[in-house]
């Protein structure tokens, strides 16, 4: 397992770095946090442009043929810049499904455009439940029928252009690509702290036909769990890198900040407090990175993914409250872009399933929890070990 980066991967960083720190500064990510609609169109469409929205869509449908590595690197930058948009539930998990669930007629009908950033998709899975788990999904929607009901903290459904929806139906889980703007589909977003731009979106009689289908009737289970661990560790790399952000703003203030004379780096606490957040903020870094490995190589992914992002939320949080102690006061203020790093690792930690729902899955994996263990793969039970 080589988690070195490539010269390609390291000008992918370099380049996501020095973009995201000329075009979004602290001073606009607090602009868009307060601002309704949350979404800067103008920057989608820069990102767009260096194939951010494509980096998972391979070159024959007009995107860069990125890895899940890249993916990871791009959301870890993200996270630094506390970038909030619709990198990853259009270009990661819609994407993600549309890759492992749609035919060949949908993957030309969709990809292009997602790949450009012309079309945004979003994924329509949590109802009343708040379970991010498939099995939770009770809303009825069959071929040929019509779809009545509600789905809850879709991410930026009202900027999206579809909505991929999942069913209960025909023996399974079904996957619907519906218009987010055609009649019978409303849209209401959910006031959140972070400003991220959750929606309630309510359907009622869309009409389901077969042209609308992911994949074949009642077989999307598999290909939605494997998009929601993509999701899963896209959130996780964007908690490490606001992690990460928050150290390097903890560092530079003991190095400044003078107290009873001295800087108050000079005192052991703070040191150790240092210390301690670098930790947390590297195991989760490394765990990530070898997530990342792991579902590129297909290798036991479901498990590790898990265990990446219940870590990472934990780990992360622990290294923003840090952060508070560290710098005081100024650390509250709006004018810092400590406080949004902080929420938006808080909202990321409860996205795409808590540590909880994350920590069953490893211990299903380890055959601890009820039932089977979880599936990485048709036929092949999970493994946390592998070739290294």
């Amino acid at each position: 397992m080589d988690l070195a980066l490539t010269p390609a991967q390291d000008l992918l960083v370099g380049t996501a770095r020095d973009v995201l720190a000329k075009r979004w500064p602290p001073e606009r990510a607090q602009q868009l946090a307060l601002d309704p609609v949350g979404f800067d169109a103008e920057l989608w469409a820069e990102l767009a442009r260096l194939g951010w929205p494509g980096i998972l869509v391979p070159a024959g449908w007009g995107g860069s043929g990125g890895t899940v590595e890249d993916v990871v690197l791009l959301a870890e930058e993200m996270g630094r810049a506390c970038l909030g948009g619709p990198f990853v539930p259009s270009a990661v998990v819609a994407t993600g499904l549309v890759l492992a669930a749609g035919p060949e007629a949908r993957r030309d009908d969709l990809l292009p455009a997602l790949a450009l950033g012309d079309r945004i998709a979003a994924l329509a899975l949590v109802e009343e439940s708040a379970s991010f788990d498939p099995g939770a999904v009770t809303l009825g929607g069959a071929v040929g029928g019509r779809l009545s009901g509600r789905k809850l903290f879709v991410p930026h459904a009202h900027v999206a252009h579809d909505l991929v929806v999942a069913t209960r139906g025909d023996g399974g889980i079904n996957l619907f690509v519906v218009d987010a703007r055609r009649p019978g589909v409303t849209v209401e977003p959910m006031p959140t702290m972070s400003g991220d731009r959750p929606c309630a979106v309510t359907f009622s009689g869309v009409p389901l036909d077969g042209g609308r289908l992911l994949g074949e009737p009642g077989r999307g289970e598999t290909p939605l769990r494997r998009a929601l661990e993509l999701g899963a560790l896209a959130r996780a790399a964007e908690m490490v890198g606001a992690a990460r952000r928050i150290l390097d703003l903890a560092v530079e203030h003991a190095r400044v900040r003078v107290q009873n004379g001295r800087p108050i780096g000079s005192y052991q606490a703070v040191q150790h407090a240092a210390a301690d957040m670098l930790r947390d903020v590297e195991t989760a870094r490394w765990l990530v990175y070898e997530a990342a490995w792991r579902v590129q190589a297909e290798v036991a992914p479901a498990a590790a993914v898990a265990l990446a992002k219940a870590h990472a939320g934990a780990a992360c949080l622990r290294v923003a409250r840090r952060g508070h102690q560290i710098l005081g006061a100024i650390g509250y203020c709006e004018e810092h872009p400590l406080h949004l790093l902080h929420k938006r690792i808080h909202a990321a930690s409860l996205d795409m399933g808590d540590a909880g729902h994350h920590l069953e899955v490893v211990a299903r994996a380890l055959g601890l929890g009820g039932g089977a263990p979880a599936a990485d793969g048709p036929d092949r039970p999970a493994r946390l070990a592998g070739p290294c």
